[in-house]
């Protein structure tokens, strides 16, 4: 089991002014952010990091939705990081997310969910290699 995984704060996000919010629950949750970075991808970017859902009625919009707009990129660090993560930031569907949780304040569809979350350590590790080199990780 790994202590690292990744996260996006999304489009929505970023774009509703969460960034600040969002990262203080993270810290408040006991993660540590080891690599971070503002940027804003490519549909073609975006179409190669969710490659695996290529084929989905949903792909075209995902894929859209997440070049329209700066995204906030990072590593989080911390003991049982992917499963501690998955739990704060709730369920895919902000209607069905815990509350406390970062979906149920911050999302507002199931579209726009405010922020990606990495489902393995395995993905942890290759999403997070997709955004950082080597070099940015710590």
């Amino acid at each position: 089991m790994s202590n690292r995984t990744f996260t996006m704060i999304k489009p929505d996000a970023v774009k509703a002014g969460n960034i600040g919010n969002i990262l203080q629950m993270i810290t408040d949750g006991g993660f540590k952010i080891v690599a971070m970075k503002y940027l804003h991808i490519t549909t073609k970017q975006a179409e190669k990091f969710y490659e695996v859902h290529a084929g989905r009625p949903f792909y075209g919009e995902l894929t859209q939705f997440m070049s329209s707009g700066p995204i906030v990129a990072a590593i989080l660090e911390k003991e049982n990081a992917v499963a501690d993560f998955r739990k704060l930031i709730g369920a895919t569907n902000p209607a069905q997310a815990e509350e406390g949780t970062i979906r149920k304040k911050y999302a507002t569809s199931i579209g726009e969910n405010a922020v990606h979350g990495s489902d393995s350590d395995e993905n942890a590790l290759i999403e997070g290699s997709f955004y950082f080199s080597g070099l940015e990780q710590f």
